[in-house]
């Protein structure tokens, strides 16, 4: 009994962190709608600046140095919050959903590299909590008292934000934006202000629950990604914009991982996340949260319908595939292997916007059916022993099944939430593979994943990836321009007038999961084969993020778009590999560029380009 009483004691500190920061992410998304993939980053600059300014503090004040610290770090993570929403976020209240992701996620390259440059790379331990540094026994066991301090700022805080949200104009005004934001509009109500100022409170949030780990945790680089999937999962179960269940949900998950360590040791990961699948499965709007219509969500303009390929397309199209067949013969192998990376990815992003151009699927999991296709090449030619072209046929129908799977439950929800459904199947599947040791070889990995003799050879594995990689983009070209795929945009366009034209929606949808999953599945067992290994970072959050990012900067809208986003993306980060250490921030800022200035794409303006070409213009 002592020993579980300790345990729900480390479990509820644990909460009060992760409660400041989910919440923060809450309060954001309830308001503006936008869901912040940096927001993890304002929880790392929070740490960071606490162990600055108590380093500051401390010499002159003693023990007072530190308490002070706290609040001012988190003053200094709103105040980059408020510049976020002032230079960057008000730009994109008014645009689909995707926009400020990927806003969002270019801002948290740039906030990786600021940190790194400034802090450098070592991990920093902070100071211990002066006034709190020891432990006192209680029930037989000893409890350090720092953590009795953290398991009182939980509620206090929760007492704090519901009397901000509940006894002062602010918070009705704030409260009344999250119902209806044209009514308060009309109210003459300054909306740039109030939005500006929950940006700010949100991302002050997370800054104090970062501050408030230091004598627990060392400051380091990983903290930003580590938490954000925590916050995402707090944030679903407890309802989006719900302060009350932020705090519920906190406790959840804090208590299910510190007896899930201990009773299931190996699936601890995979328990949290199923939680969050299940409960979006049964109850979509979290436990606390509301069901809105509001949340279906928009990705591609229904003014700009796809075109089929005209002569002069179709003749570019084959001048493409020949220069890409005699590639080979006269670049090196380095260009050779770069050249099969982008085919491959181009594969796995063409995949996704299969989901999102034509069907308007919000999917923040699409590395699921990638790491699937890699796991099962791995499984069956490593392992067992399958010949590669086996194991390769394999990899499309098993991403197929499960996406056929994942799908029933995901095409039933829109929007935020169906992403978040996504990013947990995703979550689940990384956690199995990362704590499966004796499956999946959990963080070391596959390795020794190779092509069979005759295709071992770059050029070679390069004209078998071409040609795969080209019969499954006009697999998916055909369809876009099928009964079926007309069908799919209706839908995306109006679902509603779509089911009483005789369509049925939530099939087309589930379809086009199971159609897209194979497809990456496919890129997948060859992004298998190519690198000669598998690790779990092929499941993981930043993959299923790049594939967005490269749809985004191609062009959603166009099926070319993958082709030259993926071409793009993975052309210029290899380049700034090579160059500097700071490649993250330059991507970040290219990115941030794109989505303010250039939000068709490259397939986009290349579109206009050719437009004015034709008309004269």
């Amino acid at each position: 009994m002592s020993f579980t009483i300790a345990q729900f004691l480390t479990a509820f500190a644990n909460a009060s962190a992760l409660f400041f920061v989910a919440v923060g992410l809450s309060i954001i998304f309830g308001v503006t709608r936008i869901v912040n993939f940096a927001h993890g980053s304002f929880y790392m600059l929070g740490a960071y600046l606490g162990v600055t300014i108590s380093g500051l503090l401390m010499p002159l004040l003693g023990g007072l140095g530190f308490w002070l610290a706290l609040p001012v770090a988190a003053a200094g993570a709103g105040l980059v919050g408020l510049g976020m929403e002032r230079f960057l976020l008000r730009r994109l209240y008014r645009s689909n959903e995707l926009f400020p992701l990927l806003a969002t996620f270019g801002l948290l390259l740039v906030l990786q590299d600021v940190t790194l440059h400034v802090w450098g790379p070592e991990d920093i331990v902070g100071p211990r909590a002066p006034w709190l540094d020891s432990a006192i026994t209680l029930f037989g066991n000893r409890i350090p008292e720092y953590d009795l301090f953290l398991i009182a700022a939980g509620p206090t805080g929760l007492l704090a934000l519901w009397l901000l949200f509940k006894r002062t104009r602010w918070g009705i005004l704030v409260r009344a934006a999250t119902e209806d934001r044209e009514m308060v509009a009309a109210l003459a109500v300054d909306q740039q202000r109030l939005f500006a100022s929950v940006v700010a409170l949100g991302t002050a949030l997370a800054g104090l629950g970062g501050a408030l780990q230091l004598p627990r945790e060392a400051a380091s680089l990983g903290m930003d990604l580590n938490i954000i999937a925590e916050a995402f999962v707090v944030v679903v179960v407890g309802g989006m914009g719900s302060i009350f269940g932020s705090y519920l949900a906190a406790l959840l998950i804090a208590v299910i991982q510190a007896f899930g360590i201990l009773l299931f040791p190996e699936i601890t990961l995979v328990i949290v996340f199923l939680v969050m699948a299940v409960i979006l499965a049964l109850r979509p709007q979290g436990l606390f949260g509301k069901r809105e219509s509001a949340f279906a969500a928009r990705v591609a303009d229904p003014h700009t319908p796809l075109l089929a390929a005209g002569t002069a397309m179709k003749l570019g199209a084959l001048a493409l595939l020949f220069f890409l067949a005699v590639l080979p013969l006269f670049s090196g192998r380095y260009v050779v292997i770069i050249g099969a990376e982008i085919l491959i990815f181009a594969l796995f992003a063409a995949s996704l916007q299969f989901l999102l151009g034509l069907g308007g699927i919000i999917s923040f999991g699409h590395a699921a059916f990638l790491g699937l296709g890699a796991y099962s090449v791995a499984l069956l030619g490593a392992d067992l022993g399958w010949p590669m072209e086996a194991a390769l046929l394999v990899a499309p129908v098993v991403a197929g099944l499960v996406a056929l799977a994942f799908g029933w439950f995901c095409a039933r929800l829109s929007g935020v939430y169906l992403a978040m459904l996504t990013l947990a199947f995703a979550q689940i599947l990384w956690s199995v593979a990362f704590q499966w040791y004796g499956f999946t070889g959990g963080d070391n990995g596959i390795l020794g994943v190779w092509p069979s003799p005759w295709f071992a050879e770059p050029r070679s594995f390069y004209w078998l990836v071409l040609a795969l990689v080209a019969t499954a983009l006009l697999l998916m070209r055909h369809l876009a321009f099928s009964g079926y795929g007309f069908a799919l945009r209706a839908q995306r366009d109006n679902a509603l007038r779509a089911a009483a034209s005789g369509l049925n929606p939530l099939r087309l949808r589930w379809q086009a999961f199971a159609a897209s999953g194979a497809c990456a599945g496919l890129a997948g067992g060859l992004y298998a084969l190519l690198k000669g290994s598998v690790f779990p970072d092929v499941l993981a959050i930043p993959m299923s993020v790049e594939a967005l990012v490269m749809v985004l900067l191609g062009g959603v809208a166009f099926l070319e778009g993958p082709l030259l986003g993926a071409a793009a993306y993975l052309g210029l980060k290899t380049e700034l590999l090579s160059y500097t250490s700071f490649w993250r921030s330059a991507i970040g800022g290219i990115i941030l560029l794109l989505v303010l200035i250039f939000p068709q794409g490259l397939a986009g303006g290349a579109s206009q380009l050719w437009r004015r070409k034709g008309t004269g213009t």
